[in-house]
């Protein structure tokens, strides 16, 4: 993958004499696959820079996406801006944070209203596709992304890319979950453990550290880290390489080669540091030696928030009424249900009865410990097995974090902290605890599976009629609005013949067939709403709102690669002849694909 730099600089871009080296731009990277794949990161003011560069190097249109972190104006400011998108004949995917009211395309044309800006967004000549994200996993050509919510004031992604043999992980505004962090000292617990497996073993972190341990003091709140935090967490996830990144408009060349040398000496040889700078072109290779873990397990990352997302409850067990109070306005602020404790019997009450969504506890509730509260929570009651309890504290420590780990707590908000701070939090938890449903995992022959799919070259040719006979046949049978033959590639689900559907392929995450082909016969999911495995499925939850699945899996050279597959809008049953018959047509295909 080669990465190029074309701003680096954070808040507020500031070209001039003493940023000349490490640029003045504010967040722009450019991204390419070796099989051609352009994404773009962030949309700062960096992006009029590779616009023209991309218009003056056009040959043929383009088709690019840009993947934005959040819309911060420090990482929009340039969207108007880029050349491509006044191009016709382009095509641009345009991927960010999905906010619970406003969609990515209304916040977008907000900043070129006509009293900020003389261009709507209407005028653009190319085709311009706005995707809404939560946190997840899914494919842009041949690169994995997977997004990861940070901590900062508004609601923010990072992103992990994987291709050609290389991961990358792009970071930036984002803040230690845990104060203490700040100076680099410390073991990482909760959210800043789980960040660092989110970076684990990546070729190269591109991170927010705009400020050092020494700003912090009057910076925390922000949302951004420090540089020693950042080497803290870098090696703890044992990436090859860190480029620091969103530089402070206040830091000059100068300030930042000072800075780079105490990075370097912090992180000895574990890990190779740099600065990113503007114009820098970094190839990120394979290496011979693997580091950490791989990628997270995926979840869908491409969906609209589920319609009845708003009518989530957080249960506020807080008995501090100003702190209370602040948090209950946070809550109706962005219209989610409430209910409220003020002590810890109350709690428990309020948790069976309204089944909250998320639980904010207090360190203290009326007189009793918040942690042996949580420790109660989660063995008292299936129902708040996986539900995220927040504690709320004026102070958290490495022992706090630690016993808070033990009690089950999923995370800590730390007083003071500011309305929208606490607003974003609240989203990210209430929208990750929203959009969950359990992908598949890999079939214990996923390898051979995927080579013998792969030499058959049957992926990504145009339909043909001896498959789409069968599934109309299949269609007419039983009486669905579609039937499909599917085959299960390594990162998506891809339709070789789907009469009655729009789309021609999906994540894999978001496939009911990635379960069938574990089976040996028929796999059929009577009522998806009713299944823990497929509930919140995007599918499920939003278009084409799937019920009912019946699939029977198909083979290559004794390997199951895809299957014959009928689906509802309806919770159905078959019949022990409907399965037979389903049997025979997914033969027929057996028989095609031989």
């Amino acid at each position: 993958m080669r990465l190029r730099f074309w701003g680096t600089r954070g808040s507020i871009a500031k070209p001039g004499p003493a940023t000349v080296r490490y640029g003045g731009n504010t967040s722009c990277v450019e991204a390419r696959s070796a099989a051609g794949t352009l994404l773009v990161l962030d949309c700062g003011t960096g992006a009029h820079g590779l616009g023209q560069a991309l218009a003056a190097e056009r040959t043929t249109p383009y088709r690019g996406h840009m993947l934005i972190t959040h819309t911060h104006w420090d990482h929009i400011q340039g969207f108007p801006f880029f050349a491509p998108l006044f191009l016709p004949g382009d095509e641009w995917d345009v991927y960010a944070p999905r906010g619970l009211r406003e969609s990515l395309r209304e916040t977008l044309a907000g900043q070129m209203q006509y009293k900020y800006f003389p261009v709507s967004l209407e005028q653009f000549e190319a085709v311009i596709r706005y995707h809404d994200l939560v946190e997840g996993a899914f494919t842009i050509g041949d690169i994995r992304v997977t997004a990861r919510y940070l901590n900062h004031p508004a609601l923010t992604l990072g992103y992990r890319l994987e291709v050609d043999g290389v991961s990358v992980a792009y970071a930036t505004d984002h803040e230690p979950h845990s104060r203490g962090l700040a100076d680099g000292r410390g073991e990482l617990d909760g959210e800043d453990r789980r960040h660092a497996e989110f970076l684990a073993g990546a070729d190269l972190v591109i991170h927010d550290s705009q400020y050092t341990a020494a700003e912090y003091a009057t910076k925390a709140g922000w949302g951004h880290s420090t540089v020693e935090s950042v080497v803290t967490v870098a090696r703890a996830a044992q990436a090859r390489r860190l480029a620091l990144f969103h530089h402070d408009p206040m830091r000059d060349d100068d300030a930042l080669d000072v800075l780079v040398e105490a990075a370097r000496h912090m992180a000895g040889s574990s890990v190779e540091v740099f600065a990113a700078a503007e114009g820098m072109t970094v190839d990120v290779v394979p290496t011979a030696t693997p580091r950490g873990a791989t990628s997270p397990a995926p979840l869908g990352a491409t969906t609209r928030v589920p319609a009845d997302m708003l009518a989530q409850t957080v249960l506020v067990g807080i008995d501090e009424p100003t702190l209370r109070g602040r948090l209950i306005e946070a809550v109706h602020a962005d219209g989610l249900g409430l209910t409220t404790a003020t002590d810890v019997d109350t709690v428990f009450e309020q948790a069976r009865v309204a089944s909250p969504s998320l639980i904010l506890l207090g360190r203290r509730l009326g007189g009793r410990d918040g942690l042996e509260a949580a420790r109660a929570l989660r063995k008292a009651e299936a129902f708040t097995k996986d539900v995220p309890i927040v504690l709320v504290a004026a102070r958290e420590d490495e022992a706090d974090r630690t016993a808070g780990a033990e009690a089950g707590v999923t995370d800590w908000l730390v007083a003071p902290f500011s309305m929208l701070y606490a607003r974003t939090r609240i989203r990210a938890w209430a929208l990750r605890q929203a959009c969950r449903w359990i992908a598949a995992p890999a079939p214990a022959d996923e390898p051979a599976r995927v080579r013998a799919l792969h030499a058959r070259g049957i992926l990504d040719t145009p339909p043909e009629e001896r498959f789409d006979r069968i599934t109309r046949l299949a269609r007419r049978l039983f009486d669905v609005p579609a039937a499909l033959v599917t085959l299960v590639d390594s990162e998506r689900q891809w339709f070789k013949s789907a009469p009655g559907l729009e789309i021609r392929e999906t994540p894999r995450d978001l496939s009911f067939c990635s379960y069938t082909i574990h089976q040996d016969t028929m796999f059929v999911v009577p009522d998806a709403l009713t299944d823990p495995r497929f509930a919140d499925n995007p599918m499920v939850s939003g278009e084409p709102r799937l019920r009912f699945y019946a699939g029977r899996p198909v083979r290559i050279d004794g390997r199951r690669v895809g299957t014959l597959c009928v689906v509802d809008s309806r919770p159905r049953q078959l019949g022990d002849e409907d399965l037979q018959a389903l049997d025979d047509l997914a033969a027929l295909v057996e028989k095609e694909l031989s």
